[in-house]
């Protein structure tokens, strides 16, 4: 008989079935979503000093045309998700009773969900014409 393996998972992270790695890929998407967001934000600055001084009808023209659409998207998009795992760090990381927690949690997702699905359906909507 072979002794059991030790591993390196602690009790508590075996009795939650968190891997050990969790939090580094938390900690790597957190990263990787903000280098996406610096030229992406940079992109929706430049598209709203464009839009400085434009009417309705040339606002809507350019906000509907696919590059732009595109882009803004790809902001939402990402800024949205890097929002998202920073505020479930936040909650996870400072809230300690588990019934709240488990409520700001839910409470977080909801709130990007629909603020992504918002967003995007309003460029969407540009972009198509609708």
């Amino acid at each position: 008989m072979s002794a059991p393996k030790a591993g390196f998972r602690t009790p508590f992270a075996r009795a939650r079935g968190y891997g050990r790695s969790s939090g580094t890929r938390t900690f790597w998407v957190q990263r990787i979503t903000s280098v996406l967001a610096i030229p992406l934000t940079i992109a929706f600055v430049m598209v709203v000093l464009a839009l400085i001084g434009e009417d309705y009808a040339s606002t809507k023209q350019i906000l509907g045309s696919a590059p732009v659409a595109i882009t803004l998207l790809l902001f939402l998009i990402v800024g949205i998700y890097h929002m998202w795992i920073g505020m479930q760090e936040i909650i996870t990381d400072y809230v300690h009773e588990q019934g709240l927690m488990l409520l700001a949690l839910m409470g977080n997702t909801l709130f990007c969900l629909v603020l992504g699905f918002a967003s995007c359906f309003a460029v969407l909507k540009l972009a198509f014409g609708m």
